[in-house]
């Protein structure tokens, strides 16, 4: 992947979360993992608004569901930020996509 899609994903992402701000890493497997440790605290403390922003980035809720649902609990976490990301992604693919038609 490109360093500018993951640029690009990482941000759309940090407008949703709060991350911390000393976090500049912008490859994939870095951004999941603080990503995830945002997510575990969301699912113990802010449950509401993590639902919140799951449907605002539109992760689809069959999925949110399964995630939910059928994951391992020890492993919700890291399941839900690999699908934000993986979703978040697809968004800039598709923005990158129509923009080169134009």
């Amino acid at each position: 992947m490109s360093e500018s899609l993951s640029e690009e994903t990482f941000s759309l992402l940090k407008k949703e979360f709060d991350f911390p701000e000393n976090v500049a890493a912008f490859d994939e497997e870095k951004a999941i993992a603080t990503l995830t440790k945002v997510i575990a605290y969301m699912l113990d403390r802010q449950f509401e608004r993590l639902l919140q922003i799951c449907y605002r980035i539109d992760l689809g809720e069959e999925k949110l569901k399964r995630i939910l649902h059928e994951s391992e609990p020890d492993h919700i976490a890291s399941d839900l930020a690999t699908a934000l990301w993986n979703r978040q992604k697809q968004k800039v693919e598709i923005r990158k996509r129509y923009s080169a038609n134009e």
